[in-house]
């Protein structure tokens, strides 16, 4: 019996096992928060209605003890899921140590170096839940619009899309990479299946710490036969919004759960906005509004705004501090302020990051220069100003992968598509329609500085039966960072390999 299934035993008597999330007594109950990795139930152990021995097991379970409660389901729409379990007989499995993870303020590389313990709170445990509806979606999706999941090698011979990220390994004798992406072979298996996607494990090598930025992650990586960029752009607004209606079907818990507004997410349901990569930088530079909107002048009345939040922040912390020094106020209204005190203090820290990036982002923006890539910055100054997922297509090729088709209209340009998510978040989709040319690739190998030899099997691809064809790269984290609203990569995954982190 787990706890997601409480709705079905109404009134009636069921056994539960579970962790202790939490306990508080009060006189003559005792109240437990049971965990069992289905869901959160608060079991209430009454005085009067179980055995003395039973009662005072109760009372002495510490935070993370294993029991089996039994009892009488009631429904409660007050508490988590709805219900709540009036216990009849409780019987500990075991009683856990001292927790290390308190109910206190703890710096994050404390929570890293027990994230084998931090991923039974319970905002990791609806991040993570939140996470496997996200998944399971993903496949549903793809199954049902015809597509043959396939499995691309994680040891290759060569990059897919450049050398300086690169993991070396040695492959008995020989150097070999972990993949940086399965596209390449994804090509490979289009032309035999017509629409398959993979999913598995990529690695990157980037010595980078920023909160987008992962070692290692999950990607999905669809390709189709007979597919052209604007093809490759419907399926993309179709399959992000296939996601994100599961996830706001099917999680309305978790995401109550981590503070989550969901506004941002109904919005992305409508049609997302295709732009040009002249339209974005000319949108970034401010030389282009969004519905009224201008990308500086936003940023600058922003950043306004935010300094004058922190001088209120800093004014009410100081006053209640002052409160707080004088004699005679009540014990209720000293725990009340300092509880105040630490939220302000905890939203004081957001603003000042605000305060730091936003010159940053302004400084960005103005300094762009046409024919660069989109920096983290760039893409936070334009995303600021949709409230859905917006598609960028049409880049320089220089700044693309060397398997990008160029645009047959102008030849500046290769015909690659990046996906925006709003709220700051950036490119969560990037991918394209490829080149069928053999000798432009070729030249495109050279002028990556790629070994030839290493693609000859990909440029055959072309010599037999080549058609048009496309397909994109969905990075799994970065996509359950924006739909939870995470601050930082590193929550969206069980255990995250990044630059200075290998353990646990």
């Amino acid at each position: 019996m787990y706890i997601k299934e409480l709705s079905a035993y109404e009134s009636k008597e069921v056994t539960l096992k579970g962790w202790v999330a939490n306990r508080r007594d009060s006189k003559g109950l005792v109240f437990i928060n049971l965990r069992d990795g289905s869901g959160i139930c608060q079991c209430i152990a009454d005085a009067n209605k179980i055995s003395e021995n039973d009662f005072e097991q109760a009372g002495k379970l510490s935070l993370e003890s294993a029991v089996e409660i039994s009892g009488t389901v009631v429904k409660d729409e007050r508490q988590i899921g709805g219900y709540e379990l009036q216990i009849t007989k409780l019987n500990v499995i075991q009683i856990a140590e001292e927790f290390p993870i308190a109910k206190k303020e703890h710096g994050i590389e404390f929570l890293m170096d027990k994230r084998h313990l931090w991923l039974r709170s319970q905002r990791q445990w609806a991040i993570l839940r939140i996470r496997n509806t996200i998944i399971y979606s993903i496949h549903r999706f793809f199954q049902d619009e015809g597509f043959v999941q396939m499995d691309a090698p994680i040891f290759t011979a060569n990059a897919s899309e450049g050398t300086s990220t690169l993991f070396e390994t040695d492959f008995y004798g020989a150097p070999a990479y972990l993949s940086q992406s399965g596209q390449l072979y994804g090509e490979a298996m289009a032309m035999a299946f017509g629409k398959i996607y993979t999913f598995g494990p990529t690695f990157r090598a980037e010595k980078s710490k920023t909160r987008r930025h992962l070692s290692e992650f999950w990607m999905i990586e669809p390709e189709m036969a007979f597919c052209d960029i604007h093809q490759n752009m419907d399926l993309i607004e179709n399959f992000l919004q296939y996601v994100i209606r599961e996830v706001l079907d099917k999680c309305q818990n978790e995401l109550k759960l981590i503070d989550r507004d969901t506004s941002i997410l109904e919005t992305s349901l409508k049609k997302f906005p295709r732009l040009t990569y002249d339209e974005a930088v000319a949108i970034i530079k401010g030389e282009k509004d969004v519905n009224g909107q201008n990308s500086i002048k936003s940023l600058e009345n922003e950043l306004a705004s935010v300094e004058a939040q922190i001088a209120a922040t800093n004014a009410d912390i100081n006053d209640r501090e002052a409160k707080l020094a004088a004699p005679g106020m009540k014990k209720g209204e000293i725990n009340f302020n300092q509880a105040k005190i630490a939220t302000l203090k905890n939203e004081l820290k957001d603003l000042e990051e605000s305060q730091r990036n936003i010159p940053q982002w302004i400084a960005s923006a103005k300094n762009f220069e046409y024919g660069n890539d989109l920096g983290g910055s760039d893409e936070t100054v334009i995303t600021r100003l949709f409230d859905v997922p917006i598609m960028v297509y049409d880049w320089p090729h220089e700044v693309k992968a060397f398997y990008l088709k160029r645009n047959p209209d102008d030849q500046r340009f290769a015909r690659g598509v990046d996906v925006l998510a709003p709220e700051g978040y950036g490119e969560i989709v990037g991918g394209g329609e490829r080149e069928t040319d053999e000798q432009m690739l070729r030249d495109k190998i050279i002028e990556h500085q790629l070994p030839m030899e290493a693609f000859e099997w990909y440029l055959d691809l072309r010599k037999y039966g080549s058609v048009p064809h496309a397909g994109f790269g969905l990075g799994l984290e970065r996509l359950v960072t924006w739909l939870c609203k995470l601050k930082h990569v590193r929550e969206s995954i069980p255990f995250p390999r990044m630059y200075g982190r290998l353990a646990p």
